[in-house]
């Protein structure tokens, strides 16, 4: 699934990120999301999140 519909989303979800810092190169960071940022239902660059290790970044793929 795609990172870019809010509605596909909850907490507690297993997700691969992109941090700020890892834009240029795509460097991905796996974790759980604990906390949805982006307030609209879609976003072209992925839906940004909070994951329960504090970092936050937008995601790009969503795991069952």
């Amino acid at each position: 699934m795609n990172g870019q519909t809010r509605s596909n989303l909850h907490a507690g979800q297993t997700v691969d990120i992109v941090l700020k810092a890892d834009q240029r190169t795509g460097k991905l960071t796996r974790g759980v999301v604990k906390d949805i940022l982006t307030n609209s239902q879609n976003h072209p660059r992925g839906i940004k999140v909070r994951l329960t290790d504090g970092q936050i970044g937008r995601i790009q793929e969503i795991h069952s």
